[in-house]
């Protein structure tokens, strides 16, 4: 799939250099990421009540994708040549890894820059895994108009640049990588990567599974929550591993939408579950109930959330809860919107 879109790159490319000529402005590469900062406003953080991830079912952009980009700000050339500065700066953020015990690296991916709700669950995430003290750490990786200045994209390159980044700095026979993805999903599981106008690289299964034999942890968790993400499972599972998944192979997941500020799945396992117990299967077990029960009230089919557990990741999982702190409950706040091109201010 991504062989197949190199081509398409260097065309898009060539129309982007057109279309943003006319308000052009010198890259910003060198400017300290922290100087550039985009208007925000407060938005609730209530969660939808029966919003489908699959408003787009095949996974594709919608019509208004184009409005995204932020009215006031950088342009899609200037972002692209800002990325590897904006990922260096990222992982050097990270706080030091704290030894004799196993660390936890959480790499927290928004694919969808059309909708808040999923840089709303990134954002929070890296608050969330706070409140486990200095043996978590948090990368964000984010497609949204409000961040394009601030947070590397959530593209396949910057992933595995920032695998390979936190693998450097990891023990890798202790250490443990969460890595949470967080987007719509098509009826083949794959992931909608999308920052329009910037052309971008969609991930599915067979691709996230290709990206781990390239880059191989011992301890990973990876927490897929987007429609049909059960279909991650069978090229993820593996001794060393869990997967968590917000539904069925065959069944849409629920909460997204431009009137969410949170999905099911990141409101019952983030906010509810993971503020009560660092316990990861717990929390699971946990959210499924819940989100359950939100399914029925609303009258949905259910989207039946999967787990798999591989051999060994309980009991590396139980060695990092014994040297982690469980801290203050950690309140789910939206992350600040920005204007966006064609909307009224």
């Amino acid at each position: 799939m991504r062989n197949a879109l190199i081509a398409l790159l260097a065309f898009a490319a060539g129309v982007l250099a057109m279309v943003v000529i006319g308000h052009y402005r010198p890259p910003v590469m060198n400017a300290p990421v922290s100087t550039i900062s985009a208007p925000a406003h407060a938005t609730s953080s209530e969660p939808a009540e029966a919003s489908s991830a699959t408003d787009n079912d095949d996974g594709g952009e919608d019509d208004n994708a184009a409005s995204n980009w932020p009215s006031d700000g950088l342009t899609p050339e200037q972002v692209m040549y800002a990325q590897p500065q904006l990922l260096h700066h990222a992982v050097s953020q990270l706080t030091p890894r704290v030894p004799g015990k196993p660390n936890l690296y959480v790499v927290a991916f928004a694919g969808d820059g059309g909708e808040d709700v999923f840089r709303n669950e990134v954002e929070y995430s890296s608050k969330l895994f706070g409140r486990f003290g200095p043996s978590a750490h948090t990368l964000i990786l984010e497609n949204n108009p409000a961040s394009l200045s601030t947070r590397p994209l959530a593209n396949w390159s910057n992933l595995e640049s920032a695998l390979e980044s936190i693998s450097s700095v990891m023990k890798p026979d202790e250490d443990i990588l969460l890595l949470y993805l967080t987007t719509h999903g098509g009826h083949d599981s794959t992931l909608l990567v999308d920052m329009d106008p910037v052309p971008l690289d969609q991930i599915g299964p067979p691709d996230l599974a290709d990206i781990f034999k390239k880059h191989p942890f011992k301890w990973k968790v990876v927490v897929v929550n987007s429609c049909y993400s059960g279909g991650f499972v069978p090229e993820i599972r593996g001794p060393g591993t869990l997967v968590l998944t917000a539904a069925r192979k065959d069944r849409s997941s629920f909460g997204c939408g431009s009137d969410s500020d949170i999905t099911y799945f990141g409101k019952a396992w983030l906010t509810d579950a993971l503020n009560k117990t660092p316990d990861f299967i717990e929390a699971f077990n946990q959210a499924s109930g819940e989100i359950a029960q939100w399914e029925q009230q609303g009258k949905l089919t259910p989207s039946e959330p999967q787990i798999d557990i591989g051999d060994g990741i309980v009991d590396q999982l139980a060695k990092w809860r014994r040297g982690a702190v469980d801290g203050a409950v950690v309140p789910f706040v939206a992350a600040p919107s920005v204007q966006k091109a064609g909307a009224s201010p």
